[in-house]
């Protein structure tokens, strides 16, 4: 049989031809999933034949996974409506470990305004607890989270150690140590905080292949600032079709410089006004989904808060 044709039959050793039903078992390869085999030996020995169609599907596979659209972020759990994908219309409490909307966070203290209780009724939205008042409270109540393995928690208490904040020292080898931890947990943040660091050389040698595999990562889990910088790179090296990919996702989850950026390349004619006005309409279909009349409000009060 040809080494064809043995590629061909999944259900035998791509190598040696050793089939299932003689009761081996058989492995896929791990790169491309295209051929099984029956031992190291066998797939050792196939290599050079293998090689090219392993790499072409392998990347064929990878790229599959990069441009699938992220997974949407939980609702807040007091209005029920979809998170914000933009970090400033939404905030971790380490009190309880949820993550609120601007909306229900703006809610509660103008309720508190109106009656003239701010300090008193300054309390987390979800669980009613107060506000740490010292640095140790803060840290104590984040180790609390960070204890049971809390994502958002672990990667936040990277962010302090990396700015030094909370009365902890700046020291970012402990930061890179947290923000390995919440990226095994799958944190889209920490991934995309390695990214940074390796693209800066901050705290670890330059290394620009592993600051793409960071960002890709982040992007995979939805982190819109990795996907933009994805994108940005791609565009500086006149990959329009892959940059343009990027964009589109990133767009279509709020993220208002992927749209602006996709604008800059419809006039200049890198991009086609049809993907100009799909963009355009995911981006508003996005704002449809997550709007309230709580979050307008919240982001009336606050400039910053722009897009949510």
């Amino acid at each position: 049989m040809s080494n064809t044709s043995l590629e061909n039959n999944v259900s035998a050793c791509a190598n040696c031809g050793k089939g299932e039903e003689a009761g081996i078992n058989l492995k896929s390869c791990t790169a491309c999933k295209l051929v099984k085999y029956c031992n190291r030996e066998c797939q050792i020995a196939h290599r050079p034949q293998h090689k090219k169609a392993c790499k072409k599907r392998a990347k064929e596979l990878h790229d599959e996974k990069l441009f699938e659209q992220p997974p949407p972020l939980e609702d807040c759990p007091i209005c029920m409506l979809r998170l914000p994908t933009l970090v400033s219309g939404r905030t971790y409490m380490v009190c309880c470990g949820k993550m609120i909307c601007s909306g229900c966070i703006h809610a509660v203290q103008s309720r508190a305004a109106k009656a003239g209780r701010i300090k008193e009724d300054d309390i987390c939205p979800f669980c009613r607890t107060p506000p740490a008042i010292t640095d140790e409270e803060t840290i104590g109540r984040y180790e609390k989270r960070i204890e049971l393995n809390d994502t958002y928690a672990i990667y936040n208490m990277g962010g302090y150690h990396a700015r030094g904040l909370y009365g902890l020292s700046q020291n970012i080898a402990k930061a890179l140590e947290f923000w390995h931890r919440a990226a095994e947990l799958g944190s889209a943040e920490a991934y995309f905080c390695l990214g940074i660091a390796y693209d800066d050389g901050d705290g670890v040698e330059r290394d620009m292949k592993k600051a793409r595999h960071y960002w890709e990562l982040a992007a995979i889990n939805g982190d819109l600032q990795s996907r933009y910088n994805l994108g940005a790179r791609e565009q500086n090296a006149g990959n329009f079709d892959r940059a343009l990919k990027h964009l589109m996702i990133a767009a279509g989850s709020g993220c208002a410089d992927s749209l602006d950026n996709i604008k800059q390349n419809h006039l200049r004619g890198h991009i086609s006004k049809d993907n100009y006005a799909n963009a355009l309409r995911s981006f508003q279909a996005y704002l449809d989904d997550i709007k309230s009349d709580q979050r307008d409000e919240a982001a009336a009060c606050k400039d910053y808060w722009k897009y949510y």
